[in-house]
């Protein structure tokens, strides 16, 4: 569903990203692993054209290296950045709303599907998105790209600051969307989270793929685990 072969990327004349190659398969959840600044989101924003690729990027076997977010978006690759991104003076209703994809060849999600998952967001249907708490945009967030049906959703540290509670909610939406055939790709810090809802493991260094495995093998890496993962 998603190749990337050989991808690179700069900040400036800064190189971030050396020839990065990964898979995503249909009906796959993959986790990209690694410390801080290493180039993990670097790597979504270069998928999805916030940051420019340089490199092979195929999604549904269409090259999609040099497009732009909203073009890519429109293919079904759905983005859930880091820093959530809702629309702070718009209603629950209102986000929801602004996720819809018209071109979608199927409307998997919709309003209901994401209330039945998720009743809290029913509940505050017209509160402001600023309103809602941290663990509550996420959710948001993360349910407003699926309103877009997207085949694949990528999801950019999606544990991060979340109480316990809200984690158990991510566990439930993703085997949600498993359910439904929609690939995931997430980078996650939380190794724990990452070898319980995912089949492979991707461990990115100083901006390369230093190890790529499914969990059975990664869990037998310690010296993976020790040198580019243990602070």
């Amino acid at each position: 569903m998603l190749h990337i072969k050989k991808l690179n990327a700069y900040y400036g004349k800064s190189h971030i990203l050396f020839d990065v190659s990964l898979v995503i398969n249909k009906n796959e959840i993959v986790t990209l692993l690694g410390r801080n600044g290493v180039g993990k989101s670097t790597t979504l924003k270069a998928i999805i054209g916030e940051v420019e690729p340089i490199g092979e990027i195929r999604f549904n076997d269409q090259q999609i290296a040099g497009l732009k977010p909203f073009q890519i978006y429109r293919m079904g690759l759905g983005y859930v950045p880091e820093n959530k991104e809702i629309f702070p003076n718009l209603t629950v209703y209102q986000n929801l709303q602004m996720g819809i994809r018209k071109n979608a060849k199927e409307n998997r999600w919709s309003l209901d599907e994401v209330f039945n998952l998720f009743p809290f967001l029913k509940t505050r249907i017209n509160t402001l998105g600023g309103n809602l708490s941290g663990g509550e945009q996420q959710i948001l967030t993360i349910c407003r790209t699926l309103m877009g049906n997207p085949d694949l959703i990528m999801i950019d540290e999606p544990t991060e600051g979340l109480a316990p509670k809200m984690i158990e909610l991510l566990k439930e939406i993703f085997n949600e969307i498993k359910k439904w055939g929609i690939s995931i790709l997430l980078v996650e810090q939380k190794l724990e989270f990452a070898i319980k809802n995912s089949q492979r493991i991707y461990v990115m260094g100083h901006g390369s793929i230093v190890y790529s495995g499914t969990c059975e093998d990664f869990l037998r890496e310690e010296k993976v685990r020790k040198t580019w993962l243990e602070i």
